[in-house]
């Protein structure tokens, strides 16, 4: 399969682009600093921002499906929304369907699913990061695309263990979780419709 990759030089994102030459995948990742990514067959690389639509159509251009891992740091502008709108134009330009993103628990009708002291810093100091993913997943939400949200727990480094909690059953509770079980998740999205159109959890 085809993938156009958002996000390929962050953590989670590195596992899914590992995990997905590793399964047979080609992939197109749009990138700021391609020197950040090891050169290699499989992988080609387009230098830009998500939040330039030129760049981002051509990532997106004759793929089969699109990974969206866009983060930001704190302190950092936010680009979750504005990206993934750029993307979803890029979608729907290009005739791409299948959209597996990226966000968070806690996000939308989750945040019951973490903790009290996580809810504190997502109502303080994380709280322009929160508004760009709850609105990064209404954008999606409202796209027409067929489209599945995934959202992890608090994320660690560590292998793929495949040991973890998957699902859209509310009493699920944030846990730690490896970048790279929930690469192995995203991945696992791409022939699997069991999510369509919902939002699971990863802890």
């Amino acid at each position: 399969m085809q993938i156009a990759l958002f996000g390929a030089t962050g953590g989670t994102g590195r596992q899914v682009l590992e995990q997905a030459l590793a399964a047979g995948h080609t992939l197109t990742a749009l990138v700021r600093d391609p020197a950040k990514i090891e050169a290699r067959s499989g992988v080609s690389l387009i230098q830009g921002d998500v939040l330039d639509e030129e760049a981002t159509s051509r990532c997106v251009q004759g793929s089969d499906a699109v990974i969206c891992v866009l983060g930001s740091g704190v302190g950092a502008e936010p680009v979750e929304a504005q990206g993934t709108q750029r993307i979803i134009e890029a979608m729907q330009t290009h005739g791409v369907r299948r959209l597996v993103a990226v966000t968070s628990l806690g996000v939308g009708d989750s945040r019951e699913q973490v903790s009290a002291q996580f809810q504190q810093a997502m109502d303080t100091v994380l709280k322009p990061i929160i508004a760009a993913k709850t609105e990064q997943e209404r954008l999606i939400r409202a796209s027409g695309l067929d489209w599945t949200i995934v959202r992890p727990g608090g994320l660690g480094d560590g292998p793929c263990t495949g040991d973890y909690l998957s699902g859209t059953d509310p009493s699920l509770m944030a846990g730690l979780v490896s970048r790279a079980d929930v690469a192995d998740f995203v991945l696992r999205q791409l022939s699997d419709t069991i999510y369509l159109h919902q939002c699971p959890a990863v802890t």
